[in-house]
């Protein structure tokens, strides 16, 4: 991994992400990490008051998103040691998803333990086996995710942007296969 591909992941999250939000019906954006609980603070470059609740999140810096970023979804993805699309892949997924679910569904496809730790089976798994496969079966089973996650009447409304970021995380990380 070169540091090329960490600017570029950064960037290409930070970009979907986008600015402040403060929908009340995103569990995300409150404190309790359900909606109703806790303090409503909202999202900023997909940062989440559910995630960070001690943040100051209308305030966040991008300076301070980008750590954040790296050390809670990149560093903890283990990003660095996966081939340089599916680390794009898997460190989108972990900000918009969590890290245990985009590890876990990463496992899943290299058909190793599924423990939602990235450690020598997963990271062997990753950079032996065909990444264009790999990839493929990576971003399928993410969108297989949001599409069931959107048919619950509570997230309806965000099916359409969650379906779409897939498919440009998708697009682009085809392009680098």
């Amino acid at each position: 991994m070169t540091a090329l591909v960490w600017e570029t992941a950064k960037k290409l999250t930070l970009k979907i992400e986008g600015s402040f939000q403060n929908d009340p019906d995103d569990k995300g954006n409150w404190t309790g990490g359900d909606i109703g609980k806790g303090e409503l603070k909202g999202t900023k470059y997909g940062i989440s008051a559910a995630a960070f609740p001690h943040e100051d999140i209308e305030n966040l810096t991008k300076e301070r998103a980008e750590y954040l970023f790296k050390t809670m979804y990149w560093d903890k993805s283990k990003c660095d040691f996966l081939p340089d699309p599916l680390s794009i892949a898997v460190f989108d997924y972990a900000v918009n998803s969590g890290v245990p679910r985009a590890i876990k569904d990463l496992q899943k496809c290299l058909y190793v333990v599924i423990d939602g730790k990235i450690g020598n089976q997963t990271v062997g798994a990753a950079n032996r086996l065909p990444p264009a496969k790999v990839l493929e079966n990576y971003m399928n089973r993410r969108l297989e995710f949001v599409i069931w996650l959107s048919n619950k009447p509570k997230y309806r409304k965000y099916r359409n942007g969650w379906v779409d970021r897939v498919g440009k995380i998708r697009e682009f990380c085809e392009r680098l296969v």
